[in-house]
């Protein structure tokens, strides 16, 4: 397969992956409350949901570099993200992770309210730089055309940790907010 081919199969897939993740989101949102009754279960998806989200960023830029490569001219302008794979990656590292900053206040309080987002900051700081890494890295390999097997395994194993931190703060939160109640 050549490379626009190649291409135009990647953009194909990730507009279809792009309507699962959309079912899938809404399903993990709907119970992600329930979610954490069972630690292990909750690991699970968690482990599941972000690997299904650095999937989705991973073919989506994928696709992208094969467009820049395959269907633009070699001008500058098309090539910077290419020609600053750690710029652009902290960028949209950073605009990822302060969407899902938003959305986790969105999940918590049903709204964004500002008034809270250091509170929601806090607690999901040791989970956000964890994934924050793991988006990073991906970005960065994909946009320097040099993503291996080893690299993969290690953003995974670092969204799974990420996803054993999370259960355990959300759990640790869960427990705290409910002692006043087991004293009273």
């Amino acid at each position: 397969m050549d490379a626009k081919t190649r291409t135009v199969v990647l953009g194909l897939m990730t507009l279809g992956f792009l309507g699962l993740a959309f079912v899938e989101n809404t399903a993990f949102f709907n119970y992600a409350g329930s979610l954490f009754t069972n630690p292990l279960l909750a690991i699970a998806v968690l482990f599941v949901h972000n690997v299904l989200v650095i999937s989705l960023i991973l073919l989506s830029m994928t696709f992208y570099v094969g467009l820049v490569v395959s269907f633009f001219p070699k001008r500058k302008i098309e090539y910077i993200v290419l020609e600053h794979p750690r710029v652009f990656a902290l960028v949209f590292t950073i605009v990822i992770i302060v969407v899902s900053i938003f959305r986790a206040s969105m999940l918590i309080y049903h709204e964004v309210r500002v008034d809270t987002l250091a509170f929601v900051v806090l607690i999901s700081a040791p989970n956000g730089i964890l994934e924050g890494y793991g988006i990073f890295q991906t970005l960065q390999k994909t946009f320097k055309q040099n993503m291996q097997t080893k690299d993969l395994l290690l953003i995974y194993g670092l969204f799974f940790v990420a996803a054993v931190v999370e259960v355990g703060f959300m759990n640790g939160l869960r427990w705290v907010t409910s002692l006043p109640q087991m004293i009273s």
